[in-house]
């Protein structure tokens, strides 16, 4: 675990996404972040689950938004020495990867996958791109 100081940028992992952004507070065993940037979208489905469609409920889960904070463990928090991308660009480029990734394999999981992205993308399209 790197140590961070506050004011620093960081890239840190949070409730399955990853996210560029400011460090706020310093709780003890946690940071607070403000996010700046998506750098990995969060996963969609059941996380203890994995790559199951049938009998568990399919969560949709959305990035968190520009300026949103989260309080984040130290040890998913890293220093992040480039630049920061734009909020919009990094959401888009996030979801494009990830939609790229879901569409290398043809399954149910990944299908059901595509299609709460693909009504996250319309929620996105409105609100960030």
């Amino acid at each position: 675990m790197a140590e961070v100081n506050i004011g620093e940028t960081v890239r840190a992992h949070y409730n399955s996404g990853t996210y560029i952004g400011e460090v706020k507070e310093d709780r003890g065993d946690r940071y607070l972040i403000k996010v700046h940037a998506v750098h990995k979208h969060p996963l969609q489905g059941d996380l203890h689950n994995p790559g199951e469609v049938q009998g568990v409920f399919f969560h949709e889960r959305k990035a968190l938004a520009h300026h949103e904070k989260m309080n984040v463990k130290k040890p998913a928090v890293h220093p992040y020495d480039e630049a920061i991308p734009v909020y919009s660009e990094s959401l888009k480029t996030a979801v494009d990867k990830y939609k790229e990734k879901l569409s290398a394999e043809d399954s149910a999981f990944n299908k059901q996958a595509l299609s709460k992205l693909k009504d996250l993308e319309e929620f996105y399209e409105r609100s960030y791109y």
